[in-house]
């Protein structure tokens, strides 16, 4: 019988692992991979580098280690299928290239 609760799958804004979260997401929470802090700016869905402060949230406190656990409480942990705060990475680089590569 099931708990009623699913596994959201996330990933880490350091080394890319996916991770299985249920319910919300402690402050002192790591992670499992690589140990680093899983409520943090890097992991927010309003983190945003274009952004003043690197936070679309208007009324957020200014967080100056966006990569250190932290009591913002408009945290929102991203979807993986959001992936505005992570960079382009060598595989999505190759891919785009492919993309657009001319055809003889």
């Amino acid at each position: 019988m099931s708990s009623g609760k699913e596994a959201a799958m996330r990933v880490c804004h350091q080394c890319q692992a996916e991770i299985a979260l249920v319910g919300p997401i402690g402050r002192r929470e790591t992670c499992p991979e690589c140990g680093a802090d899983l409520r943090c700016c890097r992991n927010c869905s309003f983190y945003d580098v274009r952004s003043a402060d690197a936070c679309r949230e208007p009324n957020a406190e200014l967080i100056q280690n966006k990569e250190a656990a932290n009591f913002c409480d408009f945290f929102s942990l991203t979807p993986p299928s959001f992936p505005a705060s992570r960079p382009m990475g060598g595989d999505a680089r190759a891919q785009l290239d492919a993309l657009f590569k001319k055809k003889s």
